[in-house]
């Protein structure tokens, strides 16, 4: 179910679906789904926590097999060229973070938490890349933080909305927004 939920969201965001939708897929019932999930507010809660989960071990990973600010920040521009694929898929927080005004509170909540910690996350590696010497001393590391979050996130929606035939993808916008920072 939550998989299920997940892939919904990322295509067709919080509205876009219905536990209907989701009985369909699987194959249960929608009242097998409210036994587990009450509220849809609550089911998403639990596939945005699962997916800020995943999301956290990815860059733990990143830090693991990356020493360098440069190729820490490439793999993660990667992330995001992975979930968006063949099948031009949304990150799950970039989704919802379009739909914020619209979402419960408790999951808007959960997408503001994503992009805090990935925004602290990117500006912790621009700065240590910077007292590396690998990354320009002189620019903003939050600013550019946000420049190259927002970027991968915007290429996302740029891309579905373009069909993805004049769209070089995520990862190739933020090598872009990356080599302006080497030093």
């Amino acid at each position: 179910m939550v998989d299920v939920a997940q892939a919904l969201l990322q295509r067709a965001g919080y509205n876009g679906f219905s536990y209907e939708d989701i009985a369909r897929e699987v194959g249960i019932k929608k009242p097998s789904i409210h036994h587990h999930f009450p509220t849809k507010a609550e089911l998403v809660a639990v596939v945005t926590q699962r997916y800020m989960h995943r999301f956290a071990e990815a860059l733990r990973g990143i830090e693991t097999q990356h020493d360098g600010a440069l190729e820490r920040l490439l793999a993660y521009a990667e992330l995001f060229e992975q979930t968006y694929g063949a099948q031009r898929q949304l990150c799950l927080c970039g989704m919802l973070g379009a739909e914020a005004d619209a979402v419960p509170a408790e999951v808007a909540h959960e997408v503001q938490q994503f992009f805090k910690a990935n925004l602290r996350w990117l500006t912790d590696v621009i700065e240590s890349g910077q007292q590396q010497g690998r990354l320009r001393p002189e620019v903003n590391a939050s600013t550019h933080a946000q420049l190259l979050l927002c970027a991968l996130e915007g290429a996302m929606v740029v891309g579905r909305a373009a069909g993805g035939a004049v769209h070089p993808g995520p990862a190739a916008l933020g090598r872009a927004v990356i080599v302006s920072l080497e030093a």
